[in-house]
C-alpha cells in the first residue's frame, strides 16, 4: 500500500466545509471543494510518491500496468484503471443529467470526432458511465423516474393553463413520459422565468409540502430553468449515513447537497438536462435517457466478511466495499481483483497489503497493486474500498 494524493476539483456547487473538515484543514476553506478524485483519470489523475518525488498515477500505471493492474484488469480493460472513486460534498444542486451505455458512449464519441474543432462535444471519452453513491452524511438527490401520474397530480395542483399538455402526457403513464420531459425541456426561453416564478410563488398546501420546498429552493438556484419541474418527476432520496443510490445509464438524476463517497466507471461523459449554466443538449438527453419508472432508487449493501459490506451492481468496471472496525472487531480481511484504491472516512485505520502498511485517516487515501494479495484491516474507524468489479468474492459484482 502506498499514500494516494487526490486532486480536489473546485466547482462552484462545492461545499467549503466538508472535504477541509474532514482533512482537518481549516474550515471555511478558501473556495468551493466538489470532488476529492481518486483515479486515473486524465483530467485529475491522484499522485503517488515514488522517490520523493509525485508521480501522476496514469504515468504509473503506463511504467508496470502488469503489477499494478494484474492480468485480468489489464485484459478487460485495454491497460486502463475502469474506475475511479471520489468525495462528493455538494452544497448546491448539480445539474439534471443521465449518462450514456457502453453502445450509446461508442457511438456518440466517434460521431462527435467529426465535428469542427469550435463545436462543442457531448462525448469527452468512449466509456459509459454507471455510478454508485454511498452517504456519509446525510445526502438529499433526485434519482430516476417516479410513477408519472404522482408527478401529474403535482402539476395540476398548480393550476398552470399552459401545463395542462405536460398533466395530460404524465395521466397516461409510462407512455406519455417521454413527451412530458421533452415538453418541459424545450419550453419557450421566453416564458422560462415566468412559469418558473409561478410555480415558486403558488402554494400546494399540506398535501404537497415536500414537493413545495423543493421547487421553491431550486427556483432560487435557477429561476428561468425547466428543470425546476422536470425535477418533480423524479425520486426525491433522502440518506442517511450508508445508504446507497445507483445511477445505471439513462437515468436522470442530480445531487442536491450532502457528503458521500462515489465510484464510478472511469469515464465523463455527461448528458445535461438542466439546473445548470452549461452546456445542455436536449436531443442527446432524450436520446440516452431511459424512459420507465425507478420504483426503488436505493440499493441495498450485502455482507462479504466480518465488518465489511459491499453493494452489488451488474457491472464489472468498479466494486466499492465498506470497512467498519470498532472495539468488538479491529481487524478486517478482504481479497479483491486488480488495483485497490482506499479513501478514510473516521477513526484511523491501517491497511496492510504485502507491500506494505498505510494509515487512512479521514479525507486521506491510499493505492494497493495487484499484485498486492489479501488486505488487512486494523485499528478503528471506516474506509471504503474501490476495486475492478470483476472479483469472485459473495455478494460483489
Amino acid at each position: 500500500m502506498e499514500p494516494l494524493y487526490g486532486p480536489i476539483r473546485d466547482y462552484a456547487w462545492g461545499s467549503r466545509t466538508v472535504i477541509a473538515g474532514l482533512q482537518g484543514r481549516s474550515v471555511p476553506s478558501a473556495g468551493p471543494e466538489a470532488e476529492l478524485w481518486l483515479g486515473a483519470h486524465p483530467g485529475s489523475p491522484a499522485m503517488v510518491c515514488q522517490q520523493d518525488a509525485r508521480i501522476s498515477l496514469v504515468e504509473l500505471l503506463a511504467a508496470e500496468p502488469g503489477r499494478w493492474l494484474g492480468d485480468e484488469v489489464l485484459a478487460r480493460f485495454d491497460g486502463r484503471l475502469p474506475f475511479l472513486m471520489k468525495l462528493l460534498a455538494p452544497e448546491a444542486p448539480l445539474s439534471l443529467q443521465a449518462h450514456p451505455d457502453p453502445d450509446q458512449a461508442r457511438t456518440g464519441y466517434a460521431a462527435d470526432q467529426d465535428l469542427p474543432p469550435t463545436a462543442h462535444r457531448n462525448y469527452v471519452d468512449p466509456y459509459h458511465k454507471p455510478e454508485v453513491l454511498v452517504a456519509i452524511a446525510p445526502f438529499e438527490a433526485l434519482c430516476g423516474f417516479r410513477d408519472p401520474r404522482e408527478s401529474a397530480a403535482v402539476l395540476e395542483a398548480f393550476d398552470i393553463p399552459a401545463l395542462k399538455p405536460v398533466v395530460a402526457c404524465l395521466r397516461t403513464g409510462v407512455a406519455g413520459l417521454r413527451d412530458a420531459v421533452q415538453r418541459l425541456l424545450t419550453w419557450p426561453a421566453v416564458d422560462r422565468a415566468a412559469l418558473v416564478e409561478t410555480v415558486r410563488s403558488t402554494d400546494l398546501g399540506p398535501e404537497f409540502t415536500e414537493e413545495q420546498e423543493l421547487v421553491r429552493r431550486l427556483a432560487g438556484w435557477y429561476p428561468a430553468d425547466p428543470g425546476v419541474l422536470v425535477a418533480l418527476l423524479l425520486n426525491h432520496v433522502r440518506l442517511e449515513p450508508g445508504s446507497a443510490i445507483w445511477m445505471p445509464a439513462g437515468n436522470l438524476h442530480a445531487y442536491l447537497r450532502g457528503a458521500g463517497v462515489e465510484i464510478m466507471a472511469a469515464s465523463d461523459n455527461v448528458l445535461r438536462g438542466g439546473l445548470t449554466p452549461k452546456h445542455v443538449d436536449i436531443a442527446e438527453l432524450l436520446r440516452v435517457l431511459r424512459f420507465e419508472v425507478l420504483e426503488d432508487p436505493l440499493l441495498a449493501p450485502a455482507p462479504v466478511a466480518p465488518g465489511v459490506v459491499t453493494w452489488p451492481v451488474p457491472v464489472d468496471d468498479f466494486a466499492l466495499y465498506r470497512v467498519r472496525l470498532d472495539d468488538a472487531l479491529p481487524e478486517a480481511r478482504l481479497t479483491v481483483t486488480g488495483p485497490r484504491v482506499l479513501v478514510g472516512t473516521s477513526g484511523a485505520v491501517t491497511v496492510r497489503d504485502a507491500a506494505g502498511a498505510v494509515t487512512v485517516e479521514p479525507g486521506r487515501a491510499a493505492i494497493g497493486a495487484a499484485d498486492g494479495g489479501e488486505l488487512v484491516f486494523s485499528g478503528r474507524g471506516e474506509v471504503f474500498v474501490g476495486a475492478a468489479g470483476i472479483s469472485d468474492i459473495p455478494g460483489s459484482a
